[in-house]
């Protein structure tokens, strides 16, 4: 068994269906004895050129200790699933257990949009 990241974008419309389309993948990994280490949703985030005419996408990244037969049927259904506009699958080395770079940006952003709705409250309070 080998330790895989595998990063999907999906079709912005079909955001509010990435966690049943997570679990589906969840079960489909664990049902073969493979083992998920991380999962991260993204979130809807800019996309670096147009894909399919959409400027936007939902990123999801799972990290996963598997066979070739799993990453196969993974992969196999990645490529029937319309709203995956695009996935990679990248062999790594050891097991990533801890937050990406890339989901520390994410809470990052999640800080400021905290420390910054009870200054706009304020304003509004104010006048």
């Amino acid at each position: 068994m080998r330790h895989y990241e595998i990063t999907l974008i999906v079709h912005p419309d079909q955001s509010k269906q990435v966690p049943a389309m997570i679990e589906k993948y969840k079960s489909m990994i664990t049902s073969h004895g493979s083992l998920i280490y991380r999962i991260e949703d993204w979130g809807r985030r800019q996309l670096a050129y147009m894909i399919e005419k959409l400027a936007k996408a939902h990123y999801v990244c799972i990290n996963i200790k598997s066979d070739q037969a799993t990453l196969d049927e993974l992969e196999h259904a990645f490529k029937f699933n319309d709203a995956v506009l695009r996935y990679l699958v990248v062999r790594i080395h050891k097991a990533e257990t801890g937050p990406s770079p890339m989901m520390k940006e994410v809470h990052r952003e999640e800080a400021k949009k905290l420390t910054a709705q009870p200054q706009i409250s304020e304003l509004q309070s104010v006048t």
